[in-house]
């Protein structure tokens, strides 16, 4: 039993292409439950064969919330999710139904659960200035202004690290400093039944491979084709650096052959892959259940357990 008093609110995270989708959806049939998107690129709606999102069966068969449902001339940020998601856990509470958080996407999840931190606009000039540097540069900047960050992250992390620095160098204060101050999080309203899908490397890397070819063969190319051919999307539109739309983009203009677009794409899906692994291997709190097994664990069962706590 929930002992706390607290609402529920089901999590599945973990790497793209570890099962995290159909296991939401299991776990949505079984408690009925509504599955809500905490997925990044699945929050646009022109991209559904490219981000994986579920498909219009997978949709008839259980409520899904956030899932395609911005523009992709617009930007969504993690703090624009953060409120969207949180209203959408809200309302199916308030309906008598299990919100199943689910998706990869570790700064949303941080977001939602540990609240927003206050950073002031950045200066307009200096983030021109951060976002012209080469990444090594930037990185070699922001070890001079703020070594802990600069320690903390991967000198090639080109957007991280871009970031850091534009915060420091805008504020005068390390971007640390401002997420201590986080407020707004929703983890303290909700009894947490968190997992993270952590399945072998290897049978990871399989299926991301397997999910490339199979977004081929579903449509992907004439996808981007049709993003591309929109005259209202702004050149630093975000959905424009989705995994999948720069290859694409370069078969489309003729750069590359349909097969080198393919090794493309599954080359950016794997290396994705590897830094979510990681980034759910040490970041969420020991609280959310690590699994390991890919294909033999009853992981829905799992879930139930500790939605009876």
């Amino acid at each position: 039993m929930n002992t706390n008093n607290l609402p529920m609110l089901a999590l599945i995270a973990g790497p793209t292409a570890s099962g995290k989708s159909a296991l939401a959806m299991a776990v949505a049939e079984r408690h009925d439950g509504i599955v809500i998107n905490a997925d990044s690129a699945q929050v646009y709606r022109d991209l559904r064969v490219l981000t994986a999102r579920p498909s219009p069966d997978d949709e008839a068969r259980v409520p899904h919330r956030l899932f395609g449902y911005i523009d992709g001339a617009e930007s969504c940020s993690a703090a624009r999710w953060a409120q969207d998601a949180a209203r959408e856990i809200s309302a199916s509470q308030a309906a008598g139904k299990l919100p199943v958080l689910v998706g990869g996407t570790g700064l949303y999840l941080r977001t939602l659960l540990d609240g927003i931190a206050p950073v002031p606009e950045i200066d307009p000039t200096i983030r021109a200035e951060v976002r012209a540097l080469p990444v090594a540069a930037a990185h070699a900047a922001l070890t001079a202004l703020d070594p802990t960050a600069a320690g903390r992250l991967a000198a090639a992390d080109t957007t991280r690290v871009a970031r850091a620095l534009e915060v420091v160098r805008s504020t005068g204060r390390p971007l640390a400093a401002w997420q201590a101050e986080r407020s707004g999080g929703i983890a303290a309203k909700v009894a947490q039944a968190a997992v993270v899908l952590l399945p072998d490397r290897e049978w990871l890397l399989r299926k991301c491979d397997a999910r490339a070819t199979a977004m081929f063969e579903e449509g992907a190319v004439e996808e981007v084709r049709m993003l591309l051919a929109r005259d209202d999307l702004p050149d630093d539109a975000t959905i424009l650096r989705a995994i999948g739309v720069p290859e694409v983009a370069a078969l489309l203009a003729g750069k590359s052959t349909r097969q080198q677009a393919l090794e493309a794409v599954r080359l950016a899906t794997r290396q994705y892959a590897k830094r979510q692994f990681t980034w759910f291997r040490n970041q969420p709190p020991p609280s959310w259940l690590r699994i390991a097994e890919s294909e033999k664990t009853d992981t829905a069962a799992i879930i139930d357990r500790l939605l009876l706590r």
